[in-house]
């Protein structure tokens, strides 16, 4: 990890945060920032999905309103699969939101019943949005099942607003050689932003809900505040490795979420000596607009009343959300 890196950082565009407020700013009205205090950090529960690989729920105990736009975020692995052990998901439903599957290492197949699909390696990112419906698959091509090998990745689930959880199904692939790469002032840290603006600078993907989601490797013992837009909320997840978060510096490390209060700067910190087997501390930033309308899930259904979810249960028996391809069923 991670599988799109850069030799030297310095070489990059870097992402500078306006100075923290100070009496004389204040005085000047020169630019100036509020850092984000955190509100709270929690540690992911381990589980397993599909067909049986192993996952850490990220925002498991976290309040929605901390969360809004982002419902749920899995971290799949990091395992070491021995030959004939890699597993993905059977066919299955969406409707009412998008799922973002960052993958780091390993191999992906997607297919999905509104003819979207495609395979995804190290680096890669595929963004569905289920709008009103389909089902998909994720699996291990068969290659990979046969040898074993190194898989990790992360899934992102992306709430729609009422207006456009019917909207027509879409599949985006975004290849690791589009992911804006930049770093941090000092060049501590690299800084992959798949979607979303960080600093003026804008990444691959395109989403109907507002976000900003960036994967940061920082340095042992490097620093880094970037810009964050105050409407937007602010969340961190360890990967891989340990460091603080907030200019307070608030402990947390892998498999643990920092969340962090209003502002308009996000500062994270690697520890000074990270684990053996991360040279680094690896930490995904995640921003989005608050939707802030109701919201009422029912496995992979993601509506705005109970009612609604009835009616994706109902769509779903009946076929309505697609059907498994010929050649797949």
């Amino acid at each position: 990890m991670p599988a799109v890196t850069v030799d030297n950082p310095l070489s990059l565009p870097r992402v500078v945060a306006p100075a923290p407020q100070s009496a004389q700013t204040l005085h000047t009205g020169a630019n100036s920032s509020r850092p984000r205090p955190v509100v709270t950090v929690s540690t992911a529960p381990s589980g397993v999905e599909g067909e049986g690989f192993p996952v850490r729920r990220a925002f498991v105990g976290i309040d929605y309103r901390h969360l809004d736009p982002f419902i749920l975020m899995d971290q799949m692995g990091e395992v070491e699969y021995a030959a004939g052990e890699p597993k993905g998901t059977p066919w299955h439903p969406h409707r009412g939101f998008e799922t973002v599957t960052y993958l780091i290492d390993g191999t992906l197949v997607h297919q999905d019943s509104n003819g979207g699909g495609g395979v995804i390696n190290d680096g890669d990112t595929q963004w569905m949005t289920a709008g009103s419906g389909l089902l998909h698959i994720e699996a291990p091509p068969e290659a990979l099942v046969l040898s074993g090998g190194l898989f990790h990745g992360l899934q992102l689930w992306v709430n729609l607003p009422r207006e456009n959880k019917m909207m027509g199904p879409r599949y985006q692939e975004i290849g690791g050689g589009q992911v804006k790469l930049l770093t941090s002032a000092d060049g501590g840290a690299l800084l992959r932003l798949i979607a979303g603006d960080l600093g003026g600078h804008q990444g691959p993907g395109s989403t109907h809900t507002p976000i900003t989601m960036v994967h940061a490797t920082v340095s042992p013992g490097a620093e880094v505040t970037l810009p964050w837009r105050p409407d937007f909320n602010g969340l961190a997840y360890g990967m891989a490795g340990s460091g603080t978060a907030g200019v307070e510096g608030r402990p947390f490390r892998v498999g643990q979420t920092a969340v962090f209060g209003p502002g308009d700067t996000l500062t994270i910190r690697a520890d000074e000596t990270q684990e053996s087997r991360s040279p680094n501390f690896e930490v995904v930033l995640l921003g989005g607009l608050p939707i802030r309308e109701p919201m009422q899930q029912y496995g992979p259904f993601v509506m705005n009343t109970k009612a609604e979810l009835t009616q994706a249960f109902e769509d779903f028996q009946a076929g309505r959300l697609g059907k498994v391809p010929a050649d797949q069923s």
